[in-house]
């Protein structure tokens, strides 16, 4: 890799650095791994801070190796790499998904393409037709609203989301303004809840924020999906007052004609006998996010022909 001809590249602070292009022809689906050698010391990083994409920590220019050495440590985030951007061959659109832990794919198996935007691409790779990708901007903990881990989705949908060469098509799928604006402040809570200040948020706050991501995503001609609200019943985060909002919010997404599309997650998760709980083959565990199958789930659930 290059950078304006040169081997060795300054990240300008705060800006993102794009390197030359390189001729490597690529498959659909495979998974790239990119080396960088940081020859003095770095003392803050952009990274993605989940163990869903796996890396290692090298001693030395280790970028000539093929693959990491036994003395390699395991690096549970994704560093510096912001994204990979790629020339088809065909004519492309991308799906480009803003969301949170679910989106993120946390429950599922790290370093496995588990989350249920990989199990999408699968399966869009498998029907053939026009090409699509899908493009994962999930952060776990993420809100529309407020900043917390990650800058809040409004602040970053420029960025994140209309920024995506070829952009067609947008997810929304971000549920924690209202689990954390309603989440019972107990001691078993209090250390999370106090990652994400700011005011807490209700239905219309929420609505009016899908209204705002919704416009600015026409003003650039790509269609706009919602996904609604799973249930979160049995988790810490659980309250009756959140759930109370979470079926107003979903109900709207269904019912308001406001989107291109509706990914009812709600309806692939809940529980045929409680409808406040996931299924329980469904969750990792925490009554909150998927498992490998829950993910699996809500990927075939999706009807492929939104994104035509």
């Amino acid at each position: 890799m290059t950078f304006g001809g040169r081997s060795t590249a300054t990240v300008p602070a705060g800006a993102p650095i794009l390197s030359d292009p390189v001729d490597l022809r690529t498959a659909a689906l495979s998974r790239l791994t990119i080396s960088l050698y940081l020859p003095g010391r770095v003392d803050t990083a952009t990274c993605h801070g989940t163990f869903h994409t796996l890396g290692w920590l090298i001693p030395g220019d280790a970028t000539a190796l093929i693959s990491p050495p036994a003395d390699a440590a395991p690096l549970a985030a994704q560093a510096l790499i912001t994204a990979v951007e790629v020339q088809p061959e065909a004519p492309t659109r991308a799906i480009a998904v803003l969301g949170d832990s679910r989106v993120d794919g946390m429950g599922s198996t790290p370093g496995t393409d588990r989350r249920w935007t990989d199990r999408l691409a699968e399966r869009l790779a498998a029907h053939g037709g026009k090409t699509r990708c899908v493009v994962n901007q999930g952060i776990s903990g993420n809100r529309i609203l407020n900043d917390g881990i990650g800058t809040a989705a409004l602040a970053r949908f420029d960025r994140d989301i209309l920024a995506t060469p070829g952009l067609g098509h947008v997810v929304i799928a971000v549920g924690n303004d209202l689990v954390f604006s309603f989440a019972p402040r107990t001691e078993e809570t209090a250390a999370f809840l106090s990652m994400f200040p700011g005011t807490p948020v209700g239905v219309d706050d929420v609505i009016a924020a899908h209204l705002q991501l919704v416009a600015r995503a026409r003003a650039h001609g790509v269609k706009v999906h919602a996904a609604t609200i799973a249930p979160y019943g049995g988790s810490e985060m659980y309250s009756a007052e959140g759930d109370k909002a979470r079926e107003q919010i979903n109900t709207w997404i269904r019912t308001s004609d406001t989107f291109d599309g509706v990914l009812d997650f709600d309806a692939v998760w809940r529980d045929p006998a409680d409808s406040t709980h996931i299924r329980g083959d469904l969750h990792m565990g925490d009554n909150l996010h998927g498992n490998d199958a829950g993910y699996a789930a809500l990927a075939e659930s999706i009807d492929l022909s939104l994104f035509n």
